[in-house]
């Protein structure tokens, strides 16, 4: 029980440590991330006889050209068929804006480009 006592300095020392290490590594990883990517989404409903009445438009804000990829994630599938549908690479210059068709509610869109975190957008039923 003595031994007890007399290390509860010293514990509180290593936890102390440990929390600074912590905090540092917290601070770091932040630093790390990446800039989120400049596309702000706009979705817009069409009249459609397929089934399929959503359209997403994204529109470059940056002062860059943006090689864009991605998938959309279905939220509607049938036994035969894929989940995802690809995305294929488009360059989307400055201040243009790249469009993505064929969208149902809750369909999720997964956008990526170099050196940006990826972007997520769901289909909502309100555009």
């Amino acid at each position: 029980m003595n031994y007890c006592l007399r290390s509860f300095p010293l514990l509180r020392g290593l936890f102390a440590l440990a929390l600074i290490a912590g905090l540092t590594l917290t601070a770091a990883q932040a630093a790390d991330k990446a800039p989120a990517l400049p596309l702000k989404p706009t979705i817009e409903k069409v009249a459609s006889t397929e089934g399929t009445p959503f359209v997403l438009h994204l529109k470059n804000e940056s002062k860059d050209s943006l090689k864009v990829s991605g998938r959309v994630l279905l939220a509607v599938v049938h036994h035969a068929m894929d989940k995802a549908r690809a995305v294929p690479e488009t360059t989307v210059a400055a201040g243009a804006s790249m469009t993505i068709k064929d969208l149902t509610a809750d369909d999720r869109v997964v956008l990526t480009a170099a050196g940006h975190e990826p972007l997520e957008i769901r289909v909502t039923l309100k555009p």
